[in-house]
């Protein structure tokens, strides 16, 4: 059991990523900073993605994989030199695993002041539900 299993049961970081472009040969990825919460209705997901633009944002559910792409459009001047980086030039690519209880045709994304948030609701058949006493 990896560590992020353990502290957010159901979800979990993966290395595949089939959904998802793959870069292009050379061209460095970062993953994101982000964080998972879960209640009884669904999970919601916060990934800090500075700098990326909605019309630079991929976002693919695929089997039980969720897959954010962010490409930055910004690109510096030739003169110009940085003298401090806190975030990386690379793309951004997080992939997050679950055990098949999203309802995938209901996840919504809202993607505001670099933060991209998520809402993955719960399939009905994996929700809670009262049985009756006959």
């Amino acid at each position: 059991m990896t560590l992020l299993r353990s502290i957010v049961p159901g979800f979990g970081r993966s290395d595949r990523s089939p959904a998802a472009a793959p870069a292009p040969a050379g061209e460095p990825r970062s993953k994101p900073a982000f964080t998972v919460r879960e209640d009884e209705h669904g999970y919601e997901v916060s990934v800090q993605l500075p700098g990326v633009a909605k019309d630079g944002l991929e976002i693919t559910a695929q089997d039980n994989l969720l897959t954010i792409v962010g490409r930055r459009a910004w690109t510096p001047p030739v003169e110009w030199v940085a003298l401090h980086r806190e975030t990386p030039r690379a793309q951004f690519e997080l992939t997050l695993s679950h055990e098949g209880d999203v309802d995938a045709d209901k996840v919504s994304a809202d993607l505001k002041n670099g933060v991209l948030h998520l809402t993955l609701p719960k399939a009905e058949a994996v929700k809670p539900r009262k049985i009756a006493v006959t």
